[in-house]
């Protein structure tokens, strides 16, 4: 696997996941166990119960990279629903998961013609610790944060929840298990996965673009490379200079066993003070990335996660996992 000075320059942040492992005495969760937390997550919004036997007293929640009591508030407030589309994400050596999926939501300024609400994609980050959750960060795509400043249902891409629910299920490529002895470590599948935001920001055809022939690439349930491939893109030019920086790259969760790398940052357009807060995933197998599917919403310009420090915020390094 090829190995670039971005390995050098982020030892520090990939040597902090290392050794994010589960307390001592506390049995570890497995794959299953992991998915089952979201799971129990997702009903316990929808009914709006803090559950003390599911949270811990001290538990931290952020949405849209803003900071909330849980409960009442936030997506909290106003679900009405959980959707089908579920993609989870288990980390069993950090005792986290990821997950990108859907829920409805009864906004009061929604549109939908049934009542019931609107489709919402969420991407969620839970920790668990001693069998509670003690982090909850989240984000929520609503029909109103749509590409382009559209909003609603009048954006060329429609809503993002629809368009997340219509895909049904994740790809059968996402479910194949690597076998065991040509499984990446988890370092070196953030490194491929950290490629791509290098490769992108201040994009010039140049770069070291580690993708399949075959990889493509889905953004708020669109495919955005119909007609080209994903290295393609990155070399013909449709890309260059389009995003400033790309920060505060925060890996949350790593399915080894699926070689499959879930991350969190911020795509800063300098020249329009624009930022997409985004979550990602990537499916690596052999070194190469070969399916990319993201959700993004615009946010405020320079907003920080609510999980990193002003210099991680602002940072495009490899920022560590919690």
């Amino acid at each position: 696997m090829r190995k670039g000075l971005l390995a050098m320059a982020a030892l520090g942040g990939l040597a902090a996941m290392a050794h994010a492992q589960p307390p001592v005495g506390t049995p570890a969760c497995d794959r299953t166990c992991l998915e089952g937390y979201i799971d129990r997550y997702l009903e316990a919004m929808l009914k709006n119960h803090v559950d003390p036997e599911l949270f811990a007293r001290e538990v931290k929640f952020t949405e849209n990279g803003i900071r909330l009591p849980l409960g009442g508030e936030g997506l909290w407030y106003g679900m009405t629903g959980i959707g089908t589309y579920k993609f989870y994400v288990p980390d069993i050596e950090t005792q986290q998961v990821a997950f990108i999926g859907t829920v409805i939501e009864n906004m009061a300024n929604g549109d939908a013609d049934d009542g019931e609400g609107n489709f919402v994609a969420v991407a969620i980050r839970l920790k668990v610790v001693d069998g509670r959750i003690t982090e909850v960060e989240q984000l929520a795509i609503r029909p109103s944060q749509q590409l382009f400043g559209g909003g609603g249902n009048d954006s060329p891409f429609g809503n993002t929840g629809d368009n997340v629910e219509a895909m049904g299920e994740p790809h059968p490529i996402f479910r194949e298990a690597i076998p065991e002895a040509e499984r990446a470590s988890r370092e070196e599948l953030i490194e491929v996965a950290n490629y791509y935001f290098t490769g992108l920001a201040r994009n010039d055809g140049k770069g070291y673009y580690p993708f399949t022939d075959d990889c493509i690439r889905y953004e708020n349930g669109i495919l955005v490379t119909r007609n080209f491939t994903c290295k393609q893109q990155f070399e013909d030019g449709s890309l260059f200079n389009v995003v400033s920086r790309i920060r505060d790259r925060r890996f949350v969760a790593v399915d080894r066993e699926r070689g499959i790398v879930f991350a969190f940052a911020f795509f800063d357009h300098h020249r329009i003070n624009w930022t997409w807060q985004l979550a990602e995933l990537f499916k690596i197998e052999n070194g190469l990335i070969r399916r990319i599917e993201a959700v993004f919403h615009r946010a405020p310009f320079g907003i920080p996660s609510g999980w990193s420090t002003y210099e991680q915020a602002m940072s495009e390094s490899i920022q560590s996992v919690r």
